[in-house]
Parts: structure tokens; sequence; C-alpha cells
């Protein structure tokens, strides 16, 4: 059985929704999507078409079938242009592995603040600790992370240069670590795409996990051009390299701690949270606990007032308030505001997605972001060419883990 509706898209397109299409046999792209359907909604005018599928729709999320890779960029481009947000969708292979997500992530999500309130404790007691340690970190070392991390052509997920600079990161962190035989340094890897996630672990006396991570790809123009010059120094080298910082400093400080600290720089997710997605589904198949995430997915454009903004939704409040804490007890110098970004903006969906507590400060407010992203002129220049405003992401990622860890 099939039908055809009519739906408006925000700003962007008209939609002619097919639904219960049959399936494409022998496809191994990442056609099946899960998505809001805050995008399915517009008072602006309409100038293209797309095809899509659609699946399900349940509650506040879309499930739907792309067909091109144009598709998908263009979902891209919407969530970007239109909603002020990067990623904007989840991708699987297979609508079996979409449909699943979806139920064992509205399932993990139900009593996600009574979870943390039982893994975590955000009681603030490491005051000397932490002011002592957010003073080592430098704005100079990061700087030279954004500078080396967009000197790459591109760190596109499919892309020899999106390979080589993983390869350099993972080299970097092994360098800074190497003093340490507590801490490990390794790829993960993904099937279907070759760029891997880099993760680095500060091993504690207990199994639980504190995530620190950011996503290393890049991407420009919207149709997942492998030739495509797309620096990322926002989007999201600034990331990567406020990750970068928190890992030398602790690891250079001889911090030793008791949970487990994990730094992550996370492949592919300009295409659907693809590496982490495999990663938090990992955790949760292997029933780690996981105390706490931080995502930190561009840190470096400053045009907003507030220093700081705290993303509130696919977030978890309990956490996000105690980051609130930390910025007035460490940073008290800062200005902070919430405000809310969209589905699958960035990775910390995909941990909140799996149940567990995840938050992401974010460089400006969502209408304030930076309009160069996913452009060639994403480029520190145009952040002004210091890393300042990352530096403050560090401080308080610091402060994060230091206060959750004890």
């Amino acid at each position: 059985m099939k039908f055809t509706q009519k739906v408006l898209v925000a700003g962007l397109s008209l939609l002619t929704i097919n639904s219960f299409a049959q399936d494409l046999n022998g496809n191994h792209e990442h056609n099946y999507i899960v998505t809001g359907k805050d995008l399915f909604t517009s008072t602006q005018s309409l100038h293209s078409e797309m095809q899509l599928d659609v699946i399900k729709v349940e509650k506040d999320l879309v499930i739907a079938k792309t067909k091109r890779m144009e598709e998908r960029a263009e979902i891209s481009h919407l969530a970007h242009e239109e909603h002020k947000r990067c990623g904007g969708y989840f991708a699987f292979q297979t609508k079996e592995e979409a449909l699943k997500f979806v139920k064992e992530s509205q399932e993990n999500m139900k009593g996600q603040q009574d979870y943390s309130s039982l893994v975590a404790d955000y009681t603030l007691n490491q005051e000397d600790l932490v002011r002592d340690t957010i003073s080592k970190a430098q704005e100079s070392s990061i700087r030279g992370v954004i500078e080396k991390m967009s000197s790459f052509h591109n760190r596109y997920y499919k892309s020899e240069t999106g390979v080589q600079s993983q390869q350099w990161l993972k080299d970097h962190w092994t360098s800074l670590t190497a003093h340490r035989n507590d801490i490990s340094v390794e790829f993960f890897n993904h099937s279907g795409f070759p760029q891997p996630s880099v993760i680095a672990t500060i091993k504690g006396k207990s199994d639980d996990i504190i995530v620190i991570g950011g996503h290393a790809d890049s991407i420009a123009g919207w149709w997942g051009r492998t030739n495509a010059h797309a620096p990322g120094a926002d989007d999201n080298a600034s990331g990567t390299a406020t990750v970068t910082e928190v890992l030398k400093v602790l690891a250079q400080s001889g911090y030793q701690p008791e949970k487990t600290i994990k730094f992550m720089a996370y492949a592919a997710e300009e295409v659907g949270l693809l590496g982490s997605k495999d990663i938090a589904q990992t955790h949760k198949r292997e029933g780690k606990s996981v105390v706490g995430v931080m995502q930190l997915d561009m840190t470096n454009f400053n045009n907003s007032n507030d220093d700081i903004t705290i993303i509130t939704d696919y977030t978890n409040e309990a956490q996000n308030n105690f980051l609130g804490s930390l910025i007035d007890t460490y940073l008290p110098e800062l200005t902070w505001g919430r405000d809310t970004c969209g589905y699958a903006c960035s990775d910390h969906a995909s941990w909140t997605a799996q149940g567990f507590p995840a938050s992401t400060p974010f460089e400006t407010r969502k209408r304030e972001m930076n309009g160069r992203i996913h452009t060639s002129r994403d480029t520190l220049d145009y952040m002004g060419g210091t890393a300042d405003h990352a530096l403050k992401f560090a401080k308080l990622a610091l402060s994060f883990v230091i206060e959750l860890d004890r």
C-alpha cells in the first residue's frame, strides 16, 4: 500500500512523502534517518522538491528513507540555515536499525533524570584543586591544535585527509600522554566508512566513566564531496582542540582520577552522528556505567552577550544545572544562559538516546551562531585569530571532570 501527502518543510522544500515504500536491496549507504518533526513545518517560501519515504511518525520524531546523498545534504542544509543547528539527523543502514533505535532511545530516556541522580554527585567540594588545575589551561596550545586540524584540506569521513587528520590527532594525544602508563590512546573503528574515532582513556580506580568529547570531522558544501575544502576551524577543530587541552592539562598535572575518564574525537558527525552513535550504543550494550558526558561542538566563535550557552533539549537537566553551578563558582567573570538546539544537533544526542546524562555547552545562542561553518571560510582568522573563547570551555570542562570525579 502506498500513499502520497504534501507537507511544508521549514524554509526549504516541498516534500512528497511516500509511506510504506519498499526497501532497496544491497544498499550499504546510511539512507534511513531519524529526525525531528520541527523540520517539517514552516511559513517560508518553497523553492525545491525532495522525495522522502516516511516509515513512521513517532511523537516528535520522523523516521524516513532518503534515496540520494543530496537529500540528506538538503536536510543538513535546512537544519543549519533555518534551524541554526548542525547535524540534524541520525543515520542508519536499514529500516530495522532505525525503528529499533527509536524504540530503545525512548525507553532509555525515560527516567534519565533519576539515573543521573543515582550515579552522579553534583556537590562542589574540590575548590582548591579545580582552581589550581584550570589555571594551567593555555590559549596557545588550543590555538595550535585548531591551526593544525584546519590545515587539512578537509576532515570528511570518507576522504583520505579525514583519515590522516585522525591519525595526526591520535599521535598528538599519544605524545601528550606518553609519560603516563595509566593512559591509553586508540582508534575506534567503524564499519562502512574509513574514518576512525579517537579515544584516550585515563584509567581510574572505578569503572564509572566520564566522557569529554567532540566530533573531529568537517564538511563543506552539502553534497559530501571528498575533495571539498573544509577547514572546519570552528566546526569542529575548536571543540576537538578544547578536548585536547583538557586531556593535556590532566595528564601533565599528574591528576589521578577516581573514575575512568574518556576523551573522544568522533568520526562522521556531519553525516548523521555515525561515530558517536556507534560508540554510545557500544557502551550501552556492554553495560558501561557512564555517569556524565560533555559534548564540545564549536567553542571559539564569540557572538553572543553570554559567554556560554547551555543547550537544554536532548540533554540532562540535573547535569545542566551542575554546569551552571560550575560557571558561577569557578568562572564568575563569565555570563551564561540557556537555549534549545533541536533534535540530533550534535553528538550529545547519541548519549542521551542511550539513557546517559549528557550536556553540551555552546559558543553562542543558536540564532547567533557562526554563519561560515560548512564552508571553506570556516577559519581561525574569522574568529579573531585566537582561541580565547575556547579557553573558557576548556576551564569549564576541567571543572566538570574534577568535581564529577570526586
